[in-house]
């Protein structure tokens, strides 16, 4: 980071990031196992609790947050008012979804509610992405991305592991209990609250209050073609990120399924912990392999990695072969997060940077619900309504995400002289 940056800024990023993390590992870990096994829905709908909210977020932010943006040149001010506005909201959800005996319906206003509420977080989400390629250099940019991913694993691994307590109430409840009674909803809002603390000593961002000082001394490639460039490597990130990302929803069901490993909600937070772990240490060192083997040649090591994570999931049922698949899905996380943002921020002109990152996001934001929704619910649904057990399933819904992948590296394969080295 350059000297003459005010260690403030990355102190505020991180910490915002940390607790960012948290609430999110916190919250979503087991939200798709408590609207499964305790609320009764499909695994389809299950999947709809990511792809509802993914689309509004999206939605709003290229159509609304990212002009404003662009257009006032502000950042700090939207992730501050986005974060208060869905705490307000998570706690107004949880009360809302207590209001009906029928479990479906309250699985279905959850649903609802949190579309609502990530109105606001889109607002939070364009503000951060903007704001990062504000305030540091290309060259600088993959580096703090793995820095900040590093400390945003730790927190989502004390997110996880609260989760895991707080869902059956320190063992003491019900398997449930922690979303039923509200402590999760509870503490995520608070600590939405609290995350945007750091964000009032910072800076506003904007490139029209950006320092000297992010004057790159190694000036950004000239990319030839760089508009066309942009929208194929991003219809290459839909796919690459839908492939390995599709499956987050529905793995924690997987895991704790009776007739597949049966695991308990505090070994499933061993196993979601041990992608932080591989985050957090991958995070510190993404950096230095981008400036030793390139962002390019590390992307495609990190899509390459993510595909033999998923057949390894899809493969074996041993637990240790599990954690294997998801240490290797933590460290493409770091990898493939850092590297396509670097090469995503040289090929987004300065002066829209708010509203294009909006395209950028979407690649990862509907990844997490739509490919769920589309693909691996659906496969899943179909193949145990086709008399199949629920194990093969799930399983075919692995191999069916490691073909996506395949499919967008080798979209990118097609644009690979065209990206910035």
């Amino acid at each position: 980071m350059n000297l003459l940056l005010p260690s403030r800024l990355f102190i505020g990023l991180s910490s915002f990031e940390m607790m960012a993390m948290f609430r999110r590992g916190l919250f979503y870990a087991y939200l798709s196992i408590y609207l499964r096994h305790f609320l009764g829905l499909s695994v389809t709908e299950t999947t709809l609790f990511a792809t509802a909210p993914m689309i509004t977020n999206i939605v709003f932010q290229t159509f609304v947050w990212g002009r404003i943006s662009d257009r006032y040149q502000i950042r700090r001010s939207l992730i501050i008012a986005g974060e208060w506005l869905a705490a307000l909201g998570t706690v107004t959800l949880w009360y809302l979804h207590r209001q009906t005996e029928n479990p479906l319906t309250a699985g279905r206003i959850i649903i609802c509610g949190l579309a609502v509420i990530e109105v606001f977080w889109s607002m939070s989400n364009i503000g951060w992405s903007a704001m990062i390629s504000d305030f540091y250099t290309p060259s600088q940019r993959s580096r703090i991305q793995g820095r900040l991913a590093s400390i945003g694993g730790l927190g989502r691994m004390l997110g996880v592991w609260s989760g895991g307590l707080l869902y059956d109430g320190f063992a003491g409840k019900y398997a449930g209990w922690g979303f039923q009674a509200g402590p999760l909803f509870f503490i995520a809002s608070a600590v939405m609250l609290i995350s945007t603390v750091p964000l009032f000593f910072m800076p506003e961002g904007g490139i029209s209050n950006q320092r000297p000082a992010a004057s790159d001394p190694k000036p950004a490639p000239v990319v030839t073609g760089r508009h066309s460039a942009l929208w194929l490597f991003l219809a290459a990130m839909v796919l690459i990120n839908f492939g390995r990302n599709g499956i987050a929803i529905i793995l924690p069901q997987y895991l704790v399924m009776d007739s597949g490993l049966a695991i308990s909600s505090r070994a499933l937070s061993n196993v979601v912990n041990i992608q932080s772990a591989s985050m957090i240490l991958f995070g510190l060192v993404v950096g230095r392999l981008s400036e030793r083997f390139g962002d390019k040649k590390l992307l495609l090591a990190g899509i390459a990695a993510t595909m033999a994570a998923l057949l390894i999931l899809a493969l074996s049922m041993r637990i240790e072969m599990i954690y294997l698949a998801n240490f290797i899905r933590g460290a493409t996380d770091v990898v493939i997060m850092a590297t396509s943002y670097s090469l995503a921020s040289v090929l987004i002109p300065a002066e829209q940077r708010a509203r294009l990152f909006s395209f950028y996001n979407a690649t990862f934001f509907l990844s997490w619900g739509l490919a769920g929704t589309l693909v691996a619910g659906p496969l899943i649904d179909l193949l145990i309504a086709s008399g199949h057990e629920p194990v093969f399933a799930y399983r075919a819904s692995f191999v069916a995400a490691a073909v996506i992948t395949a499919a967008g590296l080798a979209l990118l394969a097609l644009i690979w002289r065209r990206l910035p080295r």
